[in-house]
């Protein structure tokens, strides 16, 4: 492999691994928010809502272990990506069906783009 290739390929993977630092910040923020929420008003929420939102923290501690195992050793072996791409795809997609009215529209578009993003690597990948 060139030099240049060598280069090029490090200079992918640290801006892969930025990304992945990006994303791993804001899953540790939204969180951290959420079991705040869930301290403070658990006695008034729906208990469904609860179940949904234990769901929700379940998942996230999932993804913030397997974005700390590849920055940290490169690509974790044992996760199942398809698995994760339908958990992301359904968890993403309820969350867009219960807040788009209230998102704003940036955010709103750029959920929209990691799902169909998403979509993609499913239909790659099966």
């Amino acid at each position: 492999m060139s030099d240049n290739n060598k280069s090029k390929d490090e200079w992918e993977r640290k801006e892969e691994n930025a990304a992945r630092i990006d994303q791993l910040v804001n899953i540790v923020d939204h969180y951290t928010r959420t079991e705040r929420h869930l301290e403070e008003h658990s006695d008034i929420s729906d208990p469904e809502n609860l179940a949904h939102a234990k769901e929700i923290q379940e998942a996230r501690k999932e993804e913030i272990e397997n974005l700390k195992d590849i920055i940290a050793y490169g690509k974790h072996e044992n996760q199942d990506e398809v698995k994760n791409l339908e958990r992301n795809l359904e968890y993403t997609g309820n969350y867009l069906k219960d807040y788009k009215d209230v998102m704003d529209e940036k955010t709103l578009e750029r959920t929209k783009e990691k799902q169909a993003h998403r979509q993609d690597q499913m239909d790659s990948l099966t």
